[in-house]
């Protein structure tokens, strides 16, 4: 092939090629722009959170919060005794469920109890049944919770 029209042939290619590639450029720089400033998320969704501010070894509690929304959340916990102090509060105003089970080291349940939002009792607490000492579960569990609370356990006996 005459060297010419080689050169003619890469120019000519040259050309086509850069204004696609200019217009491609500026397609995926729209698209970027646009789905960056449109894009959709559900931060306004129910929501909540169980937090252990202490733990697991020796004494836990934590704090828990919602604005309508479920979590659950399962501690374990070295207890060297047969029995556990427990409690937990909610706000007085709080609506939907919170529950703790604490289930002992062989899987026995030794506590299942709930508070129910705008209802009283608004805290519980006690001492749970007896059980076998060693690697026990604490599973906190909030329901179309509304408002915050706290909780606690500690060795019994």
């Amino acid at each position: 092939m005459n060297l010419a029209i080689k050169i003619y042939l890469l120019i000519k290619i040259k050309k086509m090629k850069t204004p696609n590639f200019k217009l491609l450029t500026m397609l995926t720089a729209m698209v970027l722009f646009i789905g960056t400033f449109s894009s959709c998320s559900d931060d306004d969704g129910p929501t909540a959170n169980i937090t252990v501010n202490e733990g697991p070894n020796g004494d836990i509690g934590g704090d828990f919060t919602g604005n309508g929304g479920n979590s659950s959340r399962t501690i374990n916990w070295t207890n060297n005794l047969a029995t556990a102090d427990y409690n937990a509060d909610i706000t007085s105003t709080a609506t939907g469920t919170f529950n703790i089970v604490v289930a002992d080291s062989e899987g026995t349940v030794v506590l299942d109890r709930n508070l129910t939002g705008g209802t009283e009792p608004d805290t519980i607490g006690g001492v749970t049944q007896a059980g076998e000492p060693g690697n026990w579960t604490v599973t906190i569990t909030i329901t179309s919770f509304n408002g915050d609370g706290s909780y606690s356990l500690s060795a019994g006996d």
